[in-house]
């Protein structure tokens, strides 16, 4: 499915459009986006590099590659299982959990992992690394730097999930082309080197470079732990977006969703990581002590890697640019938290009046974890940050296993439908799912 249906995965991202109750495929995918693209693009990529080495990148393709799969089965299984919550579509893995695994109890544990994960745990990594980039490049305190972004944070999450996805749709393009357009620059600039890079990247991952012999396990695991933090793919975020979209087949939007795992990786993170190793600025540490290569003596791996790249081109602009780029990355990686915790807290509350109060305590307790991510130390926020990935995505893994049947038999309407000349059309009834509400 990630290599058959590329064609249809970019084609659906511009078609249908938003409804009084839900949002169009594009909204989603840039809802979808939001919480992919984010500081894992610029100080995850940075960071694996550090301590797995070139060949921890390929390894970030590769699992992009397998993800793109988790994210079609998870949001495909979103969409089949969505239903309509106070005049707006609600979905994710704790409404599939209970509908298709028929396990409430796992359902609830997932809603609270996400809660914890999304609400508590990873919104300190996105404020905690714009207030490092903003302090590196304009001296401005972490504690000002927080304060804006909680003000400007509370005007969109308290206007609703209609104003997150609008400003998602124009927010989220707008960021990502300015950045890949730098970072082209800097690759052209320095473009006699793009075949050394990738072959050192490939050389590796594979043991075969002797610098990086003994990284093999490194690079793997940095690789695979960084790529999933930055794509999110199979964590049980995405569905929660996917399960908004207005579409006329789950499959629609199970396809525009495995898109959105290949555009964070393999575009923003892949650009991070050639400008850094085209450019040379960057350090490598030697598991058994000292460093394999030091490049940048007394820069820790992060956004510092980054801003020195796209300085050797633009000699001033780097650390600008780049806070300039971490603030718009990880800020609507914040807004599409807030929506992934709202979701789960209105399935979590199905009393209206009780459902509105939680949401409040909520949107105000989330604004108070974002201040004090961008003070806190930032090793504190990753630790934080790599629970929350855990909790969520280990719950979620082992239910899109349990649960796929559903997911691929939809896969196979779909193509039947497309293979006779027609646009694809959901009824659940014709592949025998009996355990959906909005599909009937």
């Amino acid at each position: 499915m990630q290599i058959r249906h590329i064609k249809d995965m970019a084609k659906y991202l511009f078609t249908g459009s938003e409804s009084t109750k839900g949002l169009s495929s594009f909204q989603t995918f840039a809802l979808a986006v939001s919480g992919r693209v984010g500081t894992g693009n610029i100080a995850g990529v940075a960071t694996a590099i550090a301590i797995g080495g070139p060949g921890a990148v390929f390894w970030m393709w590769a699992i992009a590659f397998l993800g793109a799969g988790s994210a079609f089965v998870e949001s495909t299984l979103a969409q089949i299982y969505k239903v309509e919550t106070d005049g707006q579509y609600r979905g994710g893995p704790a409404y599939y959990i209970e509908k298709g695994l028929k396990q409430k109890w796992y359902a609830v544990l997932f809603a609270v992992s996400t809660i914890l994960g999304t609400g508590l745990f990873l919104p300190g990594i996105q404020s905690n690394s714009i207030g490092a980039a903003v302090n590196n490049a304009f001296d401005i305190s972490p504690s000002i730097t927080g304060a804006v972004i909680v003000a400007m944070l509370g005007l969109i999450v308290f206007g609703g999930f209609k104003r997150i996805g609008h400003v998602a749709q124009w927010l989220v393009p707008f960021m990502a082309v300015g950045y890949i357009l730098v970072a082209a620059v800097v690759i052209a600039a320095n473009i006699s080197k793009l075949p050394e890079v990738f072959s050192l990247i490939f050389k590796s991952a594979f043991a075969a470079e002797p610098a990086f012999a003994g990284m093999l396990g490194m690079a793997i695991s940095w690789g695979v732990k960084r790529g999933i933090y930055s794509n999110e793919a199979g964590q049980g975020t995405g569905p929660i977006a996917a399960a908004a979209a207005e579409v006329s087949h789950p499959a629609k939007q199970g396809l525009v969703q495995a898109f959105s795992v290949y555009f964070d990786t393999w575009f923003v993170c892949t650009a991070t990581a050639v400008m850094i190793l085209i450019t040379g600025v960057y350090n490598v540490a030697d598991p058994t002590g000292g460093f394999i290569v030091e490049n940048l003596p007394g820069i820790e791996g992060g956004p510092a890697f980054t801003q020195a790249a796209v300085d050797t081109v633009f000699p001033g602009f780097g650390s600008g640019f780049i806070a300039f780029a971490l603030f718009f990355f990880a800020f609507t990686t914040l807004m599409a938290y807030y929506y992934y915790t709202e979701s789960n807290i209105a399935y979590l509350w199905k009393n209206h009046n009780a459902r509105i109060k939680a949401i409040f305590v909520i949107r105000l307790l989330f604004l108070a974890v974002v201040y004090f991510g961008t003070i806190r130390s930032a090793s504190l926020a990753w630790a934080l940050g790599d629970i929350g990935v855990g909790l969520m995505a280990w719950l979620n893994i082992i239910a899109i296993l349990i649960l796929c049947r559903p997911a691929l038999r939809c896969l196979r309407d779909y193509e039947k439908q497309k293979k006779n000349g027609q646009d694809p059309v959901f009824k659940a009834k014709d592949i025998g799912i009996t355990d959906t509400e909005f599909w009937k």
